[in-house]
């Protein structure tokens, strides 16, 4: 139980409120500022985990099922804030300035947290769990990053064909276009090999790309009609602040890491070293394990509480709220990550890494 009370403490009961604290103070951008300010100081004071070779050993039975209700427990939330941020843009009581700020809250949060929670049930064989985390998508207007995720990038990661994979010397700037565009086409692309593989028409019921992109339309219809067009901007404004900040985050997970070719032209198989690491605890907890990435390139189907800090793994110098800042800035980043790219390039490949439990 103690071990599922960080995650239980962060990531539903602290984290998720803070835009609707923001609005009871008066504070709008108090969001962004904990978020991208206060917390990765807070994740140099709190500190790391130590590395962690061999798996860990399994939490009882009653304390995975707290954590898995963590994440079921979140789905209504996520819904339930952007019905109230809805609302209370569309009140009109707040200035255009109040107002970004509470998009950009309550975008961080569906972001930050619920793509989050997508992408962890989103890997789960559960049919429940998969259909809850196309729920989260389609909130976000993201709906095809179930798709190309799974079947794509988990596929691709680490190569110049993963339109998620930051390339060496490639800033934010330039990678976000071109990862946007990109996972939307290649799930287009893997969803009409499906249903051709399936002998399917392409403009079909069964075409979820096609339910993607009118589910968000009726979430924007439905908002329309219970309070204006006020209700719609916050609805795709929290959506846009949400997927770029899933991008972004895409771009430190994994810039710079190219997977091996050998002679016959065969890429080396996925593991710990070709996605970068943070071991910070605090981060962790509210963003569910999610930084221990390279264990779950590695082993994607792997339970988020029990992914670990491989040592085999490429380490950044801080989590994500910390990196995501120095991303910002591509001369900072390119002079902290590119030394550590080099280093990770010219090191000999270990023979078991990431190996293990794959």
């Amino acid at each position: 139980m103690l071990r599922a009370l960080p995650f239980v403490l962060f990531a539903v009961a602290t984290a998720v409120p803070l835009p609707v604290l923001g609005h009871l103070f008066g504070q709008y951008w108090l969001t962004p500022w904990l978020a991208l300010g206060l917390l990765p100081l807070a994740d140099l004071l709190v500190g790391k985990a130590p590395l962690q070779a061999g798996l860990a050993p399994a939490p009882p039975a009653s304390t995975l099922a707290l954590l898995q209700f963590n994440l079921y427990a979140y789905v209504p939330v996520h819904l339930g804030l952007i019905g109230w941020g809805a609302w209370i843009v569309a009140g009109g009581s707040l200035s255009a300035w109040q107002a970004l700020g509470l998009i950009v809250s309550v975008g961080l949060v569906t972001g930050g947290q619920g793509i989050t929670v997508a992408h962890e049930l989103g890997h789960r064989r559960s049919r429940t769990d998969r259909s809850l985390a196309r729920l989260l998508l389609v909130t976000v207007c993201y709906g095809h990053f179930h798709i190309e995720h799974n079947r794509g990038h988990h596929a691709r990661v680490a190569t110049p064909d993963d339109p998620s994979t930051a390339r060496f010397g490639e800033t934010l700037y330039a990678f976000l276009p071109r990862a946007l565009w990109g996972s939307l086409r290649s799930a287009w692309r893997l969803e009409a090999e499906r249903l051709d593989r399936r002998s399917l028409p392409l403009f079909g019921l069964h075409n979820q790309m096609l339910w993607f992109a009118a589910a968000p339309v009726l979430i924007g219809t439905a908002l329309f009609a219970l309070w204006g067009g006020r209700a719609v901007l916050f609805f795709a404004g929290q959506a846009v602040v949400a997927f770029v900040l899933l991008e972004a985050i895409n771009y430190v997970e994994h810039y710079g890491l190219v997977r091996a070719v050998s002679n016959a032209g065969r890429l080396e198989r996925v593991d710990a070293r070709h996605s970068w690491n943070a071991s910070e605890r605090l981060s962790n907890a509210c963003l569910f394990n999610l930084q221990r990435h390279a264990d779950h390139h590695a082993n994607p189907n792997r339970p988020y509480p029990l992914l670990r800090d491989d040592p085999a793994s490429p380490q950044l110098p801080t989590g994500y709220p910390g990196m995501l800042l120095l991303a910002l800035w591509p001369p900072l980043w390119f002079r902290i990550m590119n030394p550590r790219v080099q280093r990770w390039r010219s090191a000999p490949v270990p023979t078991t890494s990431g190996a293990a439990g794959a």
